[in-house]
Parts: structure tokens; C-alpha cells; sequence
């Protein structure tokens, strides 16, 4: 049996062994012959009790490994119901902890998994688009009958494809870099107007050439938030970038800033056409594209802001304003939530 295998049992039976033999000489030398026959019963009757209730915890010891390695491989669950007395007790709860980790991990593991496909097939769709234009621009530019103002033109839409995929990977090196948590933030007390005014300033010139007008609100101008500067411009540029390329022609752009005991509020404010309310849940979701979203639009500014708000103790949700537009609610707490 594989039981008188197991080491421990082994030494058990020539302690015993030699227990008894010494208590019934011992008896015997004393207490005459009818007494050593008594303890000798005696001895292999506790000895046999002892095997027995250790042969029984071995069994139920074993069958709980068997159990463990059935639901490792996914063929099976432990009942740890069955187990609940002395030794087993505490090895079931510590094998309930490992397991239940474990569990989580791995479930983690496949939805990331799932993450890192749905990601990375978005990707490809993503830089494959502009490529193919690219192709087809590349193909019109050779040909010999295409005049100067049509090469021109096509020159210019060649710009504007690079330029598309050099921000798509640009924001994607950004996003992988805060998911792997390699960038070091360097938290600073930044004026609002300040903030405002470097994340509006790339956008002046289109703004320009759209005749949107841009207004910055405070209440005493001297409201200001906790964060790295660099990194909280850009996730406050890419929100701005968002309302321009939705507000029409002759729009405008209000952003307004107040402070608390509790956080600075920064709310960004269009008279576009406002969120289909099927895409409020998802909007800042990677590679999301709303019903409203253009045809150039690749879905990845605001996934990039809400991440690099998250990591400085910040929150965005946004709105549809009640006389039309949309509306982006920055909350930068001077606490942690």
C-alpha cells in the first residue's frame, strides 16, 4: 500500500514497535506473564487506532490534492465544505486563499488577453486605413497626366495621413507607457489659467481657421490644481481637441474653473451636437468612435486624458449640456478618494 510507504508512517511503526516491546519486558520482569500479554494487546491495539485515524487524514489529505489538481486544470471544483476539522481546517482556508488568488489571476490573465487582441486588431484597422491611402495617393502622384494643382492637393493629403499615424502612435506609446506604469508624474501646484492657456495654444490656429471663439472663465483666477504639468496638458488638450473637431464653424469653446475645500473643478463647454446618450458609457473607452464621431477620428484622446487623470487622483465624466453641446467635468481632488 502506498501508505507503509510514506516515511513518516514507517517511523511510526518502529517507535511503536519498540515502545511496546520495552513496556511489556519491562510488564513482564514485574508483573509476571499474564500482565506483558495484556500490555502487548494493549500497545498493538493503539498502535492499530493511531494507523487507522492517520490512514483516514492521509486519505482525505490525498483526495483533497487530487481535488486541487482537477481544479488547476479546470476539470473540477474543491469542496472545501468536506474538510473543516484541526490541521485540514487551516490548510483548507490557506488552500482557499491560494486558490481564490489564483483564480483571479488567471481570469485577469484572459481578459487581458482579450484587451491585448481586441487592441491590438484595432491598431492594425487603424493604422491600416491611413496607410491604404496613403498607397492610393502614392499611386496618383505617378501618374504622368496629373497636374500641378492636383499634386499639390494630394501632397497635402499626404501630410495630413503621416501626420494621422504619427499621433496615433504617439498616443499609443503614451498609453502603454502609463499601462506599464514606467512614467514618473511630477506632481506641481499649476495655475488653471496656465493649464488652460498651454493646452489651447496648439489649437489657436485651427480655432482660427474655423472662426470658433475660445473663452477661459475663473471665479478668482487664482484657482489651481495638483499635478505633472506636461502630462495633464495633454490629457486637457485632447479634450479640448475633441470639442473643437465637433463644434461648427462659428462656434464656441468655454472652459471655466472654480475651487474647493475638496477639489478644482475644470468644465469644458461646446455648442456642438452634443453625445448620442448610447455613447456616454463608452466614450472613453480605446478606439471608441460615437455616432457623431468623424470619419477621421480614431477614438483614442479621451481614453488617453481619463488615464492620465486617473494616475493623478483626478476625474473626467462627460455630458450633454441642457441647450445643446457637450460638457467635460474635471474634478482634481487635494485628497485621495
Amino acid at each position: 500500500m502506498h501508505f507503509f510507504r510514506n516515511p513518516e508512517i514507517k517511523r511510526n511503526l518502529l517507535f511503536y514497535a519498540a515502545a511496546a516491546a520495552l513496556f511489556t519486558t519491562a510488564v513482564y520482569v514485574w508483573a509476571g506473564l499474564s500482565f506483558a500479554v495484556v500490555m502487548l494487546l494493549a500497545s498493538l491495539f493503539f498502535a492499530l487506532l493511531h494507523l487507522l485515524t492517520t490512514y483516514f487524514r492521509y486519505r482525505r489529505i490525498r483526495l483533497l490534492c487530487q481535488e486541487i489538481d482537477l481544479a488547476l486544470h479546470g476539470n473540477g471544483a474543491i469542496h472545501f465544505s468536506d474538510y473543516s476539522e484541526g490541521e485540514l481546517a487551516i490548510l483548507k482556508i490557506q488552500i482557499d486563499k491560494l486558490f481564490t488568488r489564483l483564480m483571479e489571476q488567471s481570469e485577469a490573465l484572459m481578459e487581458d488577453k482579450q484587451k491585448l487582441a481586441s487592441s491590438m486588431a484595432d491598431i492594425s484597422h487603424q493604422i491600416r486605413t491611413p496607410l491604404t491611402s496613403i498607397r492610393l495617393v502614392l499611386s496618383l502622384l505617378t501618374e504622368p497626366d496629373t497636374s500641378k494643382e492636383q499634386n499639390r492637393t494630394l501632397i497635402h493629403q499626404l501630410s495630413l495621413l503621416i501626420s494621422r499615424i504619427d499621433w496615433l502612435i504617439e498616443a499609443l506609446l503614451k498609453l502603454s507607457r502609463l499601462d506599464a506604469g514606467t512614467v514618473v508624474l511630477k506632481p506641481e501646484n499649476i495655475p488653471v489659467a496656465k493649464l488652460v492657456s498651454a493646452a489651447a495654444q496648439p489649437l489657436e490656429i485651427p480655432m482660427e481657421l474655423r472662426e470658433q471663439h475660445f473663452s477661459f472663465q475663473a471665479h478668482t483666477r487664482r484657482e489651481a490644481v495638483l499635478g505633472d504639468f506636461a502630462w495633464t496638458t495633454e490629457a486637457l488638450g485632447n479634450i479640448l481637441k475633441n470639442c473643437m473637431e465637433h463644434t461648427p464653424p462659428g462656434g464656441s469653446i468655454l472652459v471655466t474653473a472654480r475651487e474647493n475645500a475638496i477639489f478644482t473643478e475644470i468644465v469644458v463647454e461646446d455648442d456642438g451636437p452634443g453625445f448620442d446618450a448610447q455613447d456616454l458609457p463608452r466614450l472613453f473607452e480605446r478606439f471608441y468612435k460615437g455616432k457623431t464621431s468623424k470619419d477621421t477620428s480614431i477614438g483614442i484622446g479621451l481614453a488617453l486624458s481619463r488615464t492620465i487623470l486617473a494616475r493623478q487622483n483626478a476625474t473626467i465624466k462627460a455630458e450633454n449640456r441642457h441647450k445643446g453641446g457637450a460638457r467635460f467635468i474635471l474634478h482634481f481632488y487635494k485628497n485621495e478618494i
